[in-house]
């Protein structure tokens, strides 16, 4: 065998291997967002994805806690986001792509705060 094509072939699967190493959401999240409204109760900011945890009231006075998904630390702190850009007890509407499972989770799109401040995309 060539050993030119020997080489190629073997960069080849390394690359294929190193990129399957990262997941994709498609077929998890829905293509339209939501929006809840909430009380955070804890902002993760760590690798390998930001976590948002947002408490909702229920209509029935319960209380449901939402997982929302977000960037990685390094690419937020790029954008001008912090650890403290959620703070424990923020009053929050938050826009994201639900699970399709219909569980309460999905990946972030935007948030409005309490006092007006905006935070990723909201349109």
């Amino acid at each position: 065998m060539n050993f030119r094509i020997l080489i190629c072939l073997a960069l080849t699967l390394a690359w294929t291997a190193s990129v399957s190493g990262h997941h994709s959401t498609v077929g998890q999240i829905e293509e339209f967002s939501i929006e809840i409204e909430g009380v955070v109760k804890e902002f993760q900011f760590k690798n390998p994805h930001s976590w948002i945890q947002v408490m909702v009231l229920n209509a029935d006075g319960t209380e449901t806690e939402w997982s929302v998904e977000w960037l990685i630390p390094n690419i937020l702190m790029r954008q001008g986001y912090n650890p403290s850009t959620f703070r424990p007890g923020d009053e929050v509407r938050v826009k994201l792509r639900q699970h399709v499972s219909g569980s309460p989770m999905g990946e972030f799109d935007g948030a409005t705060k309490e006092d007006g401040t905006i935070v990723g995309r909201w349109e």
